[in-house]
């Protein structure tokens, strides 16, 4: 039926279809890199908050999601609480821990460092998914060949080995060898998951390795054949990477982002041009979120019609 075709079809689009990642392999990349240089280098909790924003919309969009609530809030707190345990500097004090004084300010740049640590590993994770190591091969693969095959190999090891390993626990599950609740026996299990991939790990790089080998990947005047094509959309979104990017590179080079926790919590920069920066990374952030919405309006507009 129709409503059953359009269901099929949207599970399709939800598994597979990203439109950020159609885009090509160097304006990705050009776009991860202009996030990160201000997420990771730039002060402002409007600027980090805006980072860690666009990364969470970002992440609830892609359709294999890494991690969780479950792992990022506690590394949140991790992050957030330990910095006042270890830094005292400040002017107003909380209260006095052994009697090393714990201050507001040593909190504030708890969290803000916790919001950027989450938000850049938030971002790392929407690469992996995104930056596959064809496209990385696509990018490096002429210039640096043999260093963009290891990095490729290894941007791929980790979910690779982690399907691996689910495989491997299941298989034995299901052979018996996990008849004991004992810990003696989990213990043994788990060994023996482990050293069944590390053999497998060295198996399938070496497979790897002499299968590029065979190919003549790296031998000088060997042809290349890419699926990737530089088109007008592509450059489109560079452009708009760029242009946002330099605004915001201007303003935090002209003050307008200046924010200090020590040794007193500064006023937060509100003036029209530090507005005009917040929007122009915040633009900047929500890119993807705002193509895949778009795309995912589309398709279920299409869908509708059928």
């Amino acid at each position: 039926s129709t409503q059953g075709y359009s269901s099929a079809a949207s599970d399709v689009y939800k598994r597979q279809v990203k439109a950020f990642a159609n885009y090509h392999p160097a304006v990705l990349l050009l776009y991860f890199l202009s996030v990160l240089l201000v997420g990771m280098f730039v002060t402002n909790p409007v600027l980090q908050l805006t980072m860690l924003l666009g990364a969470v919309l970002f992440c609830l969009m892609l359709p294999h999601r890494s991690g969780g609530a479950g792992f990022y809030v506690p590394m949140f707190l991790l992050v957030a609480v330990t910095n006042p345990l270890f830094s005292h500097n400040g002017v107003t004090p909380l209260f006095y821990l052994n009697g090393n004084p714990v201050t507001l300010e040593a909190f504030v740049y708890g969290a803000a460092i916790a919001v950027m640590v989450v938000g850049v590993m938030l971002w790392c994770a929407c690469y992996s998914a995104v930056m596959t190591s064809d496209k990385f091969l696509c990018l490096f693969g002429r210039v640096i060949p043999k260093l963009a095959l290891v990095l490729s190999m290894a941007l791929r090891f980790i979910p690779m080995f982690k399907r691996q390993m689910h495989k491997v626990n299941r298989a034995q599950k299901a052979m018996g060898l996990y008849g004991s609740k004992s810990l003696v026996d989990k213990g043994r299990s788990a060994l023996r998951v482990f050293l069944t991939m590390i053999s497998w790990s060295l198996e399938n790089a070496i497979d790897t390795a002499a299968s590029m080998k065979a190919r003549g990947y790296g031998l000088p005047g060997r042809s290349r054949f890419a699926l990737f094509r530089f088109r007008a959309a592509d450059a489109a979104l560079a452009a708009v990477s760029v242009l946002l990017l330099g605004l915001t590179l201007a303003g935090t080079a002209a003050g307008a982002t200046v924010f200090y926790y020590y040794p007193r919590i500064s006023a937060l920069p509100l003036s029209p041009f530090s507005v005009a920066v917040y929007a122009a990374f915040g633009l900047l952030s929500f890119l993807p979120f705002v193509i895949e919405a778009k795309e995912a309006l589309v398709w279920k507009y299409y869908i509708s019609k059928m």
